[in-house]
C-alpha cells in the first residue's frame, strides 16, 4: 500500500510541477483516500486547489494539514 502512496504522490507532484494542477488534485485525492489523515498530502492538495483558484477549499487542507502537525514547516 505505502508503495501506491508513492506512485501517487510523485505522480501528482510531477503534474503541480508542470502546472497541470487539475491532474495533481487526482493523485492526490486518490492518495488522500489511502491515508486521508497525512499533513503532508493534505499540504500538496492545498498546492493544488491554490494553483486552481480553488482559494477557500486550499486553506481548509492547510489548516487540516497544521492541525495535524502544528510543526509542519511545509505547510503554505
Amino acid at each position: 500500500m505505502e508503495k501506491n502512496i508513492s506512485e501517487l504522490v510523485n505522480k501528482g507532484s510531477q503534474f503541480l510541477i508542470e502546472g497541470d494542477f487539475e491532474k495533481a488534485l487526482s493523485y492526490f485525492d486518490q492518495a488522500i483516500i489511502i491515508k486521508p489523515n497525512d499533513p503532508d498530502l493534505l499540504n500538496k492538495k492545498g498546492v493544488a486547489l491554490r494553483g486552481l483558484g480553488r482559494y477557500d477549499e486550499a486553506l481548509e487542507c492547510f489548516n487540516k494539514s497544521l492541525q495535524l502537525d502544528p510543526r509542519d514547516l511545509d505547510s503554505s
